[in-house]
């Protein structure tokens, strides 16, 4: 009796894994998803750090005037170059002058009274507490020269440096005041390029050091400096270092406060193993890429395994072909240059990825390739005009 219960029972168990497998055979498997690759190359690379930075007169400043006054003279016109010296705009100065000339008139009066005492000094007839006092007298009276000298000094605006005039509306007859700003005066050649850079990237920079620098406005062109700064202070905020780098700007092409991408090159050229950056996938957990390979055939006496005596069958698509999976692994990056990014860990070359498309995929979707559209994989990309 027991022995019956129990033959039941392991029919019905058999019976039912038998429809749970027909079941799981009949459920449609997921279309493959069509994706584009790109094979993993192993190339001569030279490691570079990048940054945006903004350029910064060697030498610049808002030329003003330190006493009031009415214009007599301009002697410049906007976006002149001058040197250093160069008399810029002249202050009407008579009444100032007036003055330095009564000063130097009371100055040779009181000359004249010291030489005569001393004279009569001579002969004991005035004491030597006269000649302290036309000795005193004399010096005070040239202190008033020169200080009513550089009055009439200040009525003349000349340049601190040379460099090139900006624009202004400056006009004779105008009247200023003292600190009224006349004209922008900045150096152009050389040039600063201010940047920061990661602390991290610290150890990989020296006064010295070589750097190109590209602008917007001229696309195409490269700029050569050295870095003749690095701040003693990383700032705590962004924990980023200031750098600064003079660059030779002979044609005055590059101007304070345009925009730069800089690069500088770290060490020698390297092989490194490159991708697309478009094929990195970063997720919290780490940084990811899907390897593209063939699926392995299914096990013997599997559901969907072909023939009854349950012998192996390759998968394959409607096509014939072996069926293309995409596995997941992570991987560990390294430096960016341009379109390309640096694989440290995790891939080797000759390994093909998926470059795009990979947002539609998890370990192990079926896919089908289609690379008649890239994206690019450029190390050095320029901005295309339409």
């Amino acid at each position: 009796m027991i022995g019956c219960v129990l033959l039941l029972v392991a029919a019905l168990a058999l019976g039912k894994f038998l429809q749970i497998r027909a079941l799981i055979a009949a459920v449609p498997k997921p279309a493959p998803q069509t994706v584009s690759t790109a094979q993993v190359q192993k190339l001569q690379w030279q490691t570079q750090f990048t940054a945006v930075g903004t350029l910064n007169p060697v030498r610049g400043a808002d030329l003003s005037t330190e006493v009031a006054g009415l214009v007599r003279t301009v002697h410049f016109k906007s976006g002149q170059d001058v040197k250093a010296g160069a008399l810029l705009v002249e202050l009407n100065a008579d009444s100032d002058i007036a003055l330095l000339h009564s000063a130097e008139a009371a100055a040779a009066q009181a000359a004249t009274v010291l030489k005569r005492d001393q004279a009569q000094l001579a002969v004991q007839a005035v004491s030597q507490a006269q000649i302290d006092a036309d000795t005193n007298d004399l010096k005070a009276k040239r202190a008033q020269v020169e200080q009513q000298a550089a009055v009439v000094a200040k009525k003349s605006i000349r340049a601190p440096f040379s460099g090139r005039l900006g624009i202004t509306a400056l006009n004779p007859g105008q009247y200023v005041n003292a600190g009224d700003k006349l004209v922008t005066l900045q150096t152009l050649d050389p040039i600063y390029a201010d940047f920061s850079l990661p602390q991290q990237q610290l150890a990989g920079l020296a006064v010295g050091q070589v750097v190109n620098l590209t602008v917007d406005t001229f696309p195409g062109q490269s700029f050569t400096g050295k870095i003749n700064a690095i701040s003693p202070k990383v700032d705590s905020a962004t924990r980023n270092v200031q750098v600064e780098a003079t660059v030779s700007n002979p044609k005055l092409l590059l101007l304070p406060g345009m925009f730069a991408n800089v690069k500088i090159d770290i060490g020698g050229v390297q092989e490194q193993l490159t991708l697309p950056s478009t094929a990195v996938t970063y997720n919290p957990y780490g940084s990811t890429v899907y390897v593209v390979k063939e699926a392995e055939p299914p096990k013997a006496g599997s559901a969907g395994a072909a023939g009854a005596a349950g012998t192996p069958a390759p998968a394959a698509n409607p096509s014939g072909k072996p069926q293309l999976i995409a596995e997941q692994v992570f991987i560990e990056t390294g430096p960016t240059r341009g379109d390309q990014i640096s694989i440290v860990k995790g891939l080797k070359a000759g390994q093909v990825v998926v470059s795009s498309g990979q947002n539609k995929l998890k370990n192990g979707s079926p896919v089908t390739v289609d690379n008649s559209v890239q994206p690019t994989n450029d190390a050095a990309p320029t901005p295309q005009e339409k």
